[in-house]
């Protein structure tokens, strides 16, 4: 069984850094391309951003500037940093996997991604 799992998150003060992980199990994702999306209170999910199996990475204009994705693929892990918070940054973040190989580029629709975890829950406060 495939499976996303996020770790991180929580309560963060404005201002501040969120650092969220993603552990892919039951298959590797090293050679695809792996997104991170969010969900505010009240609003549809949006692309935070994501990386490439090349490592090359995609922010959103929301976050960009602030945000930092890595991945490992030893680990079958992918990590994203994201500095400077603010409270619009609440919601709940999803990590997401493609299973399609060797794409150059990234997509910022959640139609392209085949795989989603559970989400982590971040909640900025002033």
């Amino acid at each position: 069984q495939v499976q996303l799992l996020e770790s991180g998150g929580g309560l963060v003060q404005a201002g501040g850094y969120l650092r969220l992980s993603c552990a892919g199990s039951g298959r590797t994702f090293s050679d695809s391309a792996r997104g991170w999306f969010r969900q505010a209170p009240g609003k549809e999910r949006e692309f935070v951003g994501a990386i490439t199996w090349g490592d090359n990475t995609y922010d959103a204009d929301s976050v960009e500037g602030r945000c930092a994705i890595a991945r490992d693929n030893a680990k079958n892990t992918v990590s994203v940093q994201m500095n400077n918070l603010h409270p619009v940054d609440t919601g709940v973040y999803y990590c997401a996997a493609t299973t399609v190989r060797f794409r150059a580029a990234v997509s910022d629709s959640e139609q392209e991604y085949d795989y989603w975890g559970q989400g982590a829950q971040v909640a900025v406060t002033l």
